[in-house]
């Protein structure tokens, strides 16, 4: 063999690992920062954040209900990467979720239902598809019109560009079906969009009712009366005084906005898109009545939703190869394929006429088709012109990083919380055990290093220096990938990761010990050192493999069947026990190979194998 071909592999792997961990996986920073690896809540503390469930006439949620959302939270935590995140129920209400460090960013989302709703967009503030909300007696519409108040912020995945083209949707160029502009066949003629009905008598809870009067109390009986006549939109920009009859509005919050109507917080002007995304979570999550939202800078009327999220099997992110965009692919249940070919081919079929085609065309401009608007809790994500009658795999578009697109598809394959949460307090909370009880940790692994270090010096002299070169060779590999693995993955190291990377270090121990006796019986049976190591190697082989197959697929299983900080455990010690093989296989073998031709290996005093090559050398019989 060539020893010198796996040992520059050997170093070829260091190079490429360390090369990651100082200029990939946003690495910043001092050269110092960059070796610092990502450190558990037990070490270094972190920030808790509190959610409160909210249920409809502030009743207790019940214990499946809670029980189903910590999970899915905890999921949801889990994707983010091995952060030994707690999560737990504090309460009848409250879910608790504690991450290592400062996790702003990642806790800000957890809490959102996910509630995935597919709706027709069938108005936009100023359109004239407004009028069709009453009979065609009612007053006029007024001419197009952006809402001044809106603010662009309250939808982040809109494009900010209005006026633009349309987006469209359809099908995946993978998938099958039909799409792209092409009309689906049918034996009969698909009915035209519904004309939106109004809602304001539909029957409503004894806490909504209480709720509204008590708006219509605090913006007072002249300006209610007017915003329950409106039949369209206040057009603002013709006429700047037309707002002030409902400028009480204004000054509503954005749970007394919820209390309104659809079509009051749709048709007042002073209504803004900062009160309507100040809306609790759920405001719009009914899937038989209309809803308002924001899209554009525009608010939008949007039809009920005959598509849900429970209609999705499965949810990926993918770099979209044309636009070059991140997307999520979106692949639906037998009954959801059904039901999402039915809504393309409402708004696909639907005649300039119709309300659905007047917005979608009041919102982009000139368009052939109507647009249904993919709606995640209280947010219009796109609000595509459909291209054709879609039956396979679809598109959502949106403006998404590949962050925020894998975040959409984990929300979706986790399920929507069965309850809806508001945010609660958010404290940094410190370390249970400390940076003091890590260094001592660390210290006692490193005297433990030393001893098994010093007794492999003394028992096997030379070859004690394979073990001992071994070990710090196994070593960097496992720390250049743990902080690489923490920055890019969100790997935490807890003690309990520690633990198992000092169990780790009894398995490579072992290895030593199997080939090294292996070595020594091959020389007793009368063959020569250079000869017995190949041999020795070929027969050692099996049983290292075999041994560390068998810590690698127990990890594995503890990975999967364990939670928390015996996942890090689980985690930590397959991954030093695959990098223990390596060394193994790129070092140990081939250095053993370069020791065999050099004469100190051949003295019984320097070799470490004493008794047994005396015993070759002078008795020859024996062999």
């Amino acid at each position: 063999m060539h020893p010198g071909r796996q040992l520059a592999v050997l170093g070829a792997i260091f190079v490429v690992l360390y090369l990651l961990v100082f200029f990939a996986g946003g690495a910043s920073g001092s050269f110092t920062d960059r070796l610092h690896p990502k450190l558990g809540l037990d070490l270094v503390g972190g920030t808790q954040a509190t959610y409160i469930a909210s249920v409809e006439g502030n009743q207790v949620p019940s214990k499946t209900s809670m029980e189903q959302a910590r999970d899915i939270i905890e999921e949801r935590v889990n994707a983010l990467g091995v952060s030994e995140a707690e999560v737990v129920i504090q309460g009848d209400r409250n879910i608790v979720v504690s991450l290592a460090g400062k996790a702003d960013d990642q806790l800000k989302d957890l809490s959102q239902a996910a509630q995935m709703r597919f709706r027709m967009l069938v108005g936009t503030t100023g359109d004239v598809a407004s009028v069709a909300l009453n009979p065609p007696s009612a007053q006029p519409s007024a001419a197009p019109s952006g809402n001044p108040s809106a603010n662009p912020s309250a939808n982040p995945g809109a494009n900010p560009s209005a006026g633009a083209s349309a987006p469209a949707v359809q099908n995946s160029p993978s998938s099958g079906g039909q799409g792209g502009g092409a009309p689906a066949p049918s034996a009969t003629p698909s009915a035209p969009a519904p004309t939106p009905s109004a809602s304001a008598s539909a029957p409503v809870s004894a806490d909504t009712q209480q709720q509204r009067d008590a708006v219509q109390k605090k913006v007072g009986a002249a300006a209610w009366a007017a915003a329950e006549k409106l039949t369209a939109p206040v057009d603002l920009s013709t006429d700047t005084k037309a707002g002030l009859p409902f400028a009480n509005f204004a000054k509503l919050s954005g749970e007394e906005v919820n209390a309104l109507t659809p079509q009051m917080q749709f048709n007042v002007p002073t209504i803004s898109c900062q009160q309507l995304g100040d809306r609790p979570n759920g405001a719009i999550d009914a899937v038989n009545s209309q809803a308002v939202a924001c899209y554009q800078s525009a608010k939008v009327l949007l039809d009920k939703a005959p598509v849900v999220g429970e209609d999705i099997s499965k949810a990926s992110p993918q770099l979209d190869q044309q636009s070059g965009q991140w997307v999520v692919s979106l692949d639906f249940t037998s009954a959801g394929s059904t039901k999402w070919a039915a809504l393309t081919r409402q708004a696909f079929e639907a005649t300039s006429s119709d309300p659905c085609f007047v917005a979608a065309q009041s919102l982009y401009g000139q368009v052939e088709h109507c647009a249904v608007a993919v709606v995640l809790d209280k947010n219009v994500i796109s609000a595509p012109q459909i291209q054709g009658v879609l039956t396979g795999t679809s598109q959502i578009t949106g403006q998404f990083t590949s962050a925020s697109a894998r975040q959409l598809a984990d929300q979706l394959n986790f399920g929507a919380l069965p309850v809806t949460f508001s945010s609660g307090p958010a404290q940094t909370v410190s370390a249970t055990l400390g940076i003091q009880q890590l260094k001592a940790g660390l210290l006692a692994a490193a005297i433990g290093m030393g001893l098994v270090a010093i007794y492999a010096f003394f028992y096997y002299r030379l070859l004690g220096s394979v073990i001992f070169l071994s070990l710090i060779l196994s070593g960097l590999l496992t720390f250049g990938a743990l902080v690489f693995l923490g920055r890019t993955v969100g790997f935490t190291l807890t003690l309990a990761g520690i633990a198992g990377f000092i169990v780790s270090l009894g398995v490579a121990a072992d290895s030593f010990v199997i080939y090294f006796e292996r070595l020594k019986d091959e020389i007793h049976e009368g063959r020569s050192p250079r000869s017995a190591v190949p041999r020795a190697w070929a027969r050692a082989r099996r049983t290292i493999i075999s041994a560390n197959t068998i810590t690698i697929l127990a990890a594995v299983v503890l990975y999967i069947v364990s939670v928390g900080a015996v996942q890090g455990f689980a985690f930590a010690l397959g991954l030093s026990t695959v990098l223990d093989l390596v060394v193994v296989f790129l070092f140990r073998h081939p250095i053993m190979t370069m020791f065999a031709r050099t004469k100190a290996f051949l003295s019984p005093r320097v070799s470490g194998l004493g008794r047994v090559l005396r015993n070759a050398t002078t008795d020859p019989k024996e062999a």
